[in-house]
């Protein structure tokens, strides 16, 4: 038994102390973590693999069964905290097949579909009780994920401009996802950079605003835009792990409002009286 796996166990068995639901991604596009160049690497060392590129893994027969063995263990794996299979844990809210999945070699996106379609499905024999994400169109995706980084789509714009081009951006998804997918659309990441030249925390509060207040229309309204997640939240002594996004939540009184608020207006949406005790106790104070 790996310590990533004892690892995972507590982080699953806390967050179902605390009434918190994960969503957990399978693999990663990016080399962070290994992600899916560590497949493509050991396939390659052991000689079966048809190629060393990265893409590869989209396509390789071999690589494809490393995969779906490993998506196998970790869906009938028993939680040695709690007991349950993690195929049957209410805490898990939902699996991502990938994290911003490229096949760039093929930029027609039929190798990335194919890949998309094959192994949604195999994930659907193991798991039938899980929604199940990645972002594009396929019958056992259950909800599409978006992320939003305007810095890095236009560093060059001024601020006001981005947040004028995000609102617009998040309402075509979100019609897109009512009229044209007839699915959730949830935002998964998102995200403000420390390292733009006119940075203030300032800038992130109105940013989080911007993003929260359409997710919140779009809930009231029963409308596809599902919710959104920040990229990315830290407790204190977490510095090795962060990049020029991360924060620590309370840190700053008014994001950690801008934050409370969105989790207790969503809340009362579907009633206070459903969520957890937590949350419950939160927002009550806030009314």
């Amino acid at each position: 038994m790996s310590k990533a796996e004892n690892a995972l166990d507590h982080v699953i068995a806390e967050a179902r102390q605390h009434g918190i639901r994960l969503l957990l991604s399978l693999v990663n596009n990016l080399k962070a973590y290994g992600g899916k160049t560590q497949y493509v690497n050991w396939a390659w060392e052991e000689g079966i693999g048809l190629s060393s590129l990265n893409d590869s893994f989209f396509f390789d027969p071999s690589i494809k069964r490393y995969f779906k063995h490993y998506v196998k263990t970790l869906l009938t794996r028993k939680n040695t905290i709690t007991g349950i299979e993690y195929r049957n844990d209410p805490t898990i809210f939902a699996w991502e097949l990938m994290n911003e999945p490229r096949c760039i070699s093929d930029p027609s996106g039929d190798t990335l579909q194919d890949w998309i379609e094959e192994m949604s499905a195999f994930v659907k024999t193991i798991d039938k009780n899980h929604l199940l994400t990645v972002g594009l169109e396929v019958p056992a995706i259950d909800f599409a994920s978006v992320h939003i980084y305007p810095d890095h789509w236009f560093p060059h714009l001024e601020f006001e401009d981005k947040l004028k081009y995000v609102s617009k951006w998040m309402l075509s998804h979100i019609e897109d996802g009512h009229y044209e997918l007839n699915k959730p659309v949830f935002f998964t990441e998102f995200g403000l950079s420390n390292l733009n030249k006119d940075f203030q925390p300032s800038q992130r509060d109105r940013f989080y605003k911007t993003i929260f207040d359409i997710i919140y229309k779009s809930a009231k309204r029963k409308r596809a835009g599902a919710g959104a997640l920040i990229w990315q939240l830290f407790v204190e002594g977490m510095d090795e792990f962060n990049d020029d996004f991360g924060f620590v939540p309370w840190e700053r009184e008014s994001t950690y409002r801008v934050l409370t608020d969105q989790s207790c207006r969503l809340a009362r949406i579907q009633g206070i009286t459903q969520q957890n005790n937590y949350l419950k106790e939160l927002c009550l104070q806030r009314q």
